[in-house]
């Protein structure tokens, strides 16, 4: 999915989003290929199964890039704040430890900032064919993975919520 949101005057982002599954043989080789078509943007890939839905990583994304416009970004990277931001977590070793991908299958979200538009196309290159299905959420895995009550899902009417929640009272207390 694709995203224009303007977050001052006259200063566009435009975030695109896309689930896929991969099967990482050379974590090595996988990051040189994405540095060498991210030259001029922000690509992230985050372990898609933290992920609760396109609401929840769009709302972190753009919390991110309000970090960095604030200068109050808890790391010194883009794509790692949109980690921290996703993952409320306020260490980056342990967002990573929730988002990062390594070697084996994997469910990939991969979000782009201010790349241009054929950037998924060249993403489908290197991680095969878009499978968006890796994006919705999976109440089991999340309940886990953040350790997310029957009770506060209720509250908040669904998990992507109590994430979009979670994510907010991070930048609350920033």
């Amino acid at each position: 999915m694709k995203f224009m949101i303007q977050l001052k005057p006259n200063h566009d982002y435009n975030i695109q989003i896309s689930g896929f599954k991969h099967n990482i043989t050379n974590f090595t080789e996988l990051m040189i290929n994405i540095n060498e078509i991210s030259k001029n943007c922000t690509i992230q890939l985050l372990n898609a199964d933290g992920i609760a839905g396109y609401e929840h990583i769009l709302h972190a994304t753009i919390h991110a890039i309000k970090a960095f416009e604030r200068e109050d970004n808890i790391a010194n990277d883009l794509g790692l704040e949109i980690c921290v931001r996703a993952s409320a977590q306020r260490q980056i070793s342990k967002a990573l430890n929730i988002l990062g991908i390594e070697e084996g299958q994997v469910n990939i979200c991969a979000v782009a900032v201010n790349c241009n538009e054929n950037i998924m196309d060249k993403l489908e290159t290197i991680l095969g064919k878009k499978d968006d299905e890796v994006l919705k959420p999976d109440e089991t895995i999340l309940k886990k993975t953040y350790n997310i009550s029957d009770a506060e899902i209720k509250t908040m009417k669904n998990i992507t919520n109590v994430m979009i929640e979670r994510t907010t009272i991070l930048i609350l207390d920033t």
